[in-house]
């Protein structure tokens, strides 16, 4: 077979917030530099890029692709028109920007955090039906508790804040689980459907988010055989819902009542927490190195 005429390119894509590789991603992408893949940073919205340039786009660091939800799905058309493979795949990319997924986990046998969906002209009465209860608001196309919100049903203050959600949007409405507190937020990473590590990721005193912004964080662990188990549930039941096995997976989720619960699937733009695991870098480096799109282009053979 004749070589192709130019070695295998690959694009990184991020946000203009955070145009460069994050170090999180830093030993990924020495890795793949070595592996003869040198990854382009390009902003996953910059009209300036010229995508056709490239084999295929591992999707990283695109933090406020939920600000931009109809021109994030327009972009993954035109990646696709053009023939561009992305990690993840473009049709769960679309499938996992909406919570609403969520549900249909849940009718795969997926435990998840009991949820309600409402619009935002409907939260007030979905609310009213909660009376005293401790509960999560947050948009079904939300990314860094963007627009989420914690309170009690029946404070005012907590009314006046849901009142001032944006109106176009739909939310879930979810019980708020003490555990996120006092045991944590689970994390679980799989590349290519493989267990890889885990955090527990703890909200800094009096908050209930987690994320490092926040002023959450993170630390290893490992978790037993049945949140493990629960992990890999929630998996299969992606590919029960017809989807491809993910290239890589953040399954989020609390212990409650001894029972792990789906918070969120992430397989978008997580953080993958590599920057403490050098050996899933570059396990998740290989793993992209033998992607079909890229061998077809390659003049290199990735190591084992």
């Amino acid at each position: 077979m004749p070589l192709p005429d130019r070695p295998a390119r690959l694009a990184l894509a991020t946000c203009a917030a955070r145009a460069w590789i994050d170090p999180d991603d830093a030993h990924l992408a020495a890795t793949l530099a070595q592996l003869g893949l040198p990854p382009t940073v390009c902003v996953w919205n910059d009209a300036q890029v010229d995508w056709s340039a490239f084999d295929l786009v591992l999707v990283r660091t695109i933090w406020d692709y939920h600000r931009h939800h109809a021109a994030f799905g327009q972009w993954l058309d035109r990646l696709d028109r053009l023939g561009v493979a992305t990690l993840n795949d473009s049709r769960l990319l679309r499938w996992n920007s909406d919570k609403r997924y969520l549900f249909e986990l849940a009718r795969l046998d997926v435990a998840i955090i009991p949820s309600r969906l409402a619009h935002a002209s409907e939260l007030a009465p979905v609310l009213a039906s909660m009376p005293g209860a401790t509960v999560v608001v947050k948009p079904t196309i939300s990314g860094g508790a963007w627009q989420t919100l914690r309170g009690e049903v029946g404070d005012s203050a907590f009314a006046g804040a849901v009142a001032q959600l944006p109106a176009a949007m739909e939310y879930l409405v979810q019980p708020y689980l003490p555990g996120i507190a006092s045991a944590g937020e689970w994390s679980l990473l799989y590349f290519g459907g493989e267990y890889s590590h885990a955090v527990i990721k703890r909200p800094a005193a009096g908050d209930y988010r987690v994320q490092d912004e926040h002023g959450g964080r993170s630390e290893a662990a490992t978790p037993d055989a049945a949140t493990r188990a629960a992990a890999e549930h929630a998996l299969a039941a992606v590919a029960a819902a017809g989807h491809d096995v993910p290239a890589y997976a953040r399954v989020d989720g609390v212990v409650s009542d001894g029972r792990f619960l789906l918070m969120e699937l992430e397989l978008i733009e997580p953080s993958l927490f590599l920057a403490a695991q050098p050996h899933a870098a570059e396990r998740f480096a290989r793993l992209l190195a033998n992607h079909p799109a890229l061998r077809r282009a390659a003049l290199f053979s990735p190591g084992d």
